[in-house]
């Protein structure tokens, strides 16, 4: 499938559709239905009003039932997105990325091929089931960051997201804000659950897999995200990823 559809419309508690695009950037949306949303290939960036997720190759996010999130991709990106009725399936307290083991992958692939507008047989059923079965097992990724809802907060984090390499301290971009460094720390804390720091470094660390993901080298994403020192954004990706930007995505 590669053009827009309405999940609402299928009659099925729980089916999979495959989508791909050359790129992507859809408007807020939602639907009824829970969705996890995989990427098989491309980087995807998932957006709500309140978080943001970057999901690469071998891991999913989840989204609950009617919540408005967006999807885009520079670069292709091929999709296969779970759908299922918020009591067919164990469900995350809130929007959560996931890593995929490869039978939840190659499961994925063989629900998507199942007709969605007529009964299935007992072995397709059995084969829905096994799926369901193995998802509250997958492990959580470190692919999200939360965004602020304080309006003076929001204005800094999107300062940072429209150029990750600023390196002005806390007071200046506060001042700049219209808000004071104290109550900006508060803030970040409060709403993100995070120190500002640790906001800051984890939206670049997403951001940088956005673009290596696009085919960007890891010396020039380490500039774009604001690391001068390149073995510094390497060891920093390292801690974060458990491997090496170079050898991330291979």
């Amino acid at each position: 499938m590669t053009g827009a559809f309405d999940p609402d419309l299928i009659e099925r508690s729980v089916f999979v559709v495959e989508e791909r695009y050359d790129a992507l950037d859809e408007p807020l949306h939602a639907c009824g239905r829970a969705r996890l949303i995989h990427a098989s290939e491309g980087v995807l960036t998932v957006r709500t009003e309140i978080a943001r997720w970057v999901v690469p190759p071998g891991h999913a996010v989840w989204m609950l039932p009617d919540v408005l999130h967006r999807l885009s991709a520079a670069e292709p990106v091929r999709l296969y997105s779970l759908y299922a009725e918020a009591d067919a399936v164990p469900l995350p307290g809130q929007g959560a990325a996931v890593v995929l083991d490869r039978l939840v992958e190659a499961l994925l692939i063989a629900v998507a091929d199942l007709p969605k507008d007529e009964p299935l047989d007992a072995p397709s059923t059995r084969l829905v089931q096994v799926l369901l079965d193995r998802l509250p097992g997958l492990p959580a990724a470190p692919l999200a960051v939360n965004w602020p809802r304080d309006l003076r907060a929001q204005r800094i984090a999107d300062a940072l997201s429209a150029n990750p390499a600023e390196q002005a301290v806390l007071e200046d971009l506060a001042a700049a804000a219209g808000v004071t460094a104290r109550t900006a720390a508060r803030l970040f804390v409060k709403e993100t659950g995070l120190t500002f720091g640790q906001w800051r470094q984890q939206l670049r660390l997403l951001v940088a897999l956005e673009r290596l993901g696009a085919g960007a080298s890891v010396t020039q994403v380490a500039l774009e995200v604001g690391y001068n020192d390149v073995s510094s954004f390497i060891a920093v990706f390292r801690d974060a990823f458990g491997d090496t930007p170079a050898r991330y995505f291979r």
